[in-house]
């Protein structure tokens, strides 16, 4: 039989603007000695209050369930908060009216069976402590920094021992109370990648009072931006995008050929170890730009174009679909326009943050941004006709060969699996991004990315697994447009 296990998590939220540059922070704390056991904070970008109290809760419940894995049950948590929205519809008491925040109170009511799960509104006096974690982690990203729980000085500004509500101590062995916290830190780092870069656009301001009802979340960067067309070809890859104010570049240095994954893959079904859920890579292709239809080259070397009206409506119906399915649990974007613009759309609609990724950017077309196959065919003929036989052939004037994107895109694909291992994460970028993705998870050659059919606003979808096994299991699919 397990031994109970209490604890009380205290979180908090900010926007600095509302919507606004946004952060969170929860501790987790002994009730009998009021000592902190775990600290979490991030600084998640441009969102809302609301979104920011919400996923400091689930911050703090996460945190909580990695102290004591092995509780199950036995495990007691209550929360303290200080937004009473939260703390009313997270007991019931309030319906969840907003459709943008029924899935964030899904992923809190799913960390923990709900009769683990107590709550109690307190003052924000009476919150201090996860209030400045929220502070520390928005100052952090609106200097370009990552909070570190080491530099936290967050429990040297509040009381030592707190008696507020606190429910009665844990009967039994304290347990590991440093390896605990030490397996908290680890958990919260996993699931939000403490090494990654946000990505997202720090913005100074100043914190805005919590609001009485629910606010709908506006996620990704501020100001997203639309996105270019495509490649007009009929072999060669439709490229689609356009360079914004370039993103620092990934540590990985672009090589003639993709890297390989590390492990060795596993085939056959008899002797495969149990690995776990995947790490689900949905793959949208952004909405229509007024390049699209024209066929022009469109990387990031152009001029970086908005969606279309056609587009908007493509970004919109996606928004719809990933909304009924439920399953997408994080948002990443291309830094240009029209990838943002796209993730934008479906992360109002999901409550989620979107997070930037320079490395799912496309191809930099250089001398051929702006023209259609036939003009580049016509002007530099020689040229095309060598990028077409290689991949370390570059477009003129000093753009980017296939293998040197292929560099780029596995590695940003390697981060991404490692930081979201197990969860579904939608990925919005351009074609030849997507293509190089389902291109190395097949293992097929580089003269594959000119014999797949890649439409605007598609879907498809790559699953990889811890043996570095990867399974296609969907390609361009255009369904939930009709």
């Amino acid at each position: 039989m397990s031994v109970a296990r209490q604890v009380v998590v205290e979180a908090d939220g900010g926007s600095r603007g509302n919507p606004g540059p946004a952060g969170y922070g929860a501790v987790v704390i002994d009730p009998a000695t009021g000592e902190p056991l775990a600290e979490a904070a991030e600084y998640i970008g441009v969102a809302t209050n609301n979104v920011a109290e919400y996923r400091g809760l689930i911050a703090g419940l996460t945190a909580a369930k990695a102290l004591f894995p092995d509780a199950g049950d036995a495990l007691r948590v209550h929360v303290r908060m200080d937004s009473k929205l939260v703390v009313e519809q997270m007991s019931g008491r309030w319906k969840i009216k907003h459709p943008d925040m029924k899935p964030l109170a899904a992923r809190a009511a799913a960390i923990l069976p709900p009769s683990s799960v107590t709550y109690e509104w307190i003052p924000r006096a009476q919150n201090k402590h996860a209030d400045r974690l929220a502070n520390e982690a928005m100052d952090a990203g609106r200097d370009g920094r990552t909070w570190e729980a080491s530099a936290s000085t967050a429990a040297l500004d509040t009381p030592s021992v707190r008696t507020a509500s606190a429910p009665p101590p844990v009967q039994g062995p304290p347990g590991d109370q440093a390896a605990g916290a030490a397996r908290a830190r680890a958990a919260l780092a996993a699931a939000r990648g403490a090494a990654a870069p946000e990505g997202l656009f720090p913005m100074p301001g100043a914190q805005e009072p919590e609001p009485p009802v629910e606010a709908a979340p506006v996620t990704g960067a501020a100001a997203p931006a639309a996105e270019p067309s495509e490649a007009p070809v009929a072999s060669a890859p439709e490229p689609t995008a356009a360079r914004v104010a370039p993103a620092p570049e990934p540590s990985a240095t672009p090589v003639a050929s993709a890297p390989e994954p590390t492990a060795t893959p596993q085939t056959g079904w008899g002797s495969a170890p149990d690995l776990g859920a995947p790490a689900t890579l949905v793959l949208l292709r952004h909405g229509e730009t007024a390049l699209t239809p024209q066929k022009r080259f469109s990387g990031s070397g152009g001029t970086d174009p908005e969606l279309s009206p056609t587009g908007r409506d493509q970004a919109e119906r996606a928004a719809a679909h990933f909304a009924a399915l439920g399953t997408v649990q994080e948002i990443v974007s291309s830094p240009l326009r029209r990838c943002r613009e796209t993730a934008a759309a479906v992360a109002a609609r999901l409550g989620l943050d979107v997070h930037v990724d320079e490395g799912l950017r496309e191809t930099d077309f250089g001398a051929w941004e702006g023209l259609t196959f036939g003009e580049v065919r016509e002007r530099h003929g020689d040229d095309l006709t060598a990028w077409l036989a290689s991949p370390d052939a570059a477009p003129t004037g000093g753009g980017e060969s296939f293998a040197e994107v292929a560099g780029r895109v596995a590695a940003a694909r390697d981060r991404i699996v490692a930081r979201y291992a197990g969860r579904t994460v939608l990925l919005v970028t351009h074609v030849t991004p997507i293509k190089t993705l389902v291109r190395l998870a097949l293992g097929a050659p580089p003269e594959a990315l000119f014999r797949m059919e890649l439409s605007a606003a598609s879907i498809s979808t790559v699953a990889y697994y811890g043996d570095g096994n990867a399974s296609v299991r969907l390609l361009n699919d255009t369904s939930h447009l009709r």
